[in-house]
């Protein structure tokens, strides 16, 4: 139970963070913008690390050297979905970033990549990504029927 909600938290700390970012990026740019916000993640997260762990902060012993890249992961999804959020919007933007999660997190706990027990693929598993496509494009649909239905209105209107 903790977990999920550890995880609920996780996901209300990245929309927030996603729109938030993309706020500041338009004043500052986006390679700012990434900058500070992982730098601001440092200095926060240093303090905490001191306080609450009991290890070197450089003692990778026992760590293949490849999981050591995620820091530039999150370069990549700093950036990434903060541009998203900027083009398409949060909700838009989110949910496809959500669904590429979920894919891959199945790819990797069915194929038992990284250290993963491997699980069995199922047809509720992929049911699951496709309703979950359907709905973003369920979404999507409604959007831009909204807004052909406000061009048709001001096109009426002389607007």
């Amino acid at each position: 139970m903790i977990g999920i909600g550890l995880a609920i938290m996780a996901g209300i700390l990245i929309s927030l963070q996603n729109v938030f970012n993309a706020r500041v990026s338009e004043k500052t740019g986006p390679w700012a913008t990434t900058s500070l916000v992982l730098g601001l993640g440092l200095v926060c997260s240093l303090p905490v690390f001191y306080t609450m762990e009991d290890k070197s902060l450089f003692d990778f012993s026992g760590v293949n050297p490849v999981f050591l890249f995620s820091g530039v992961f999150g370069v990549g999804i700093v950036f990434f979905l903060m541009r998203g959020v900027t083009l398409i919007g949060p909700a838009y933007a989110i949910s496809i970033a959500l669904i590429s999660q979920i894919t891959i997190a199945l790819v990797v706990n069915t194929g038992g990549w990284f250290g993963f027990e491997p699980s069995a693929l199922s047809w509720e598993k992929l049911l699951g990504i496709a309703l979950l496509i359907g709905g973003v494009l369920v979404y999507k649909l409604e959007k831009r029927t909204t807004d052909g239905e406000q061009e048709v209105v001001r096109e009426r209107i002389g607007a």
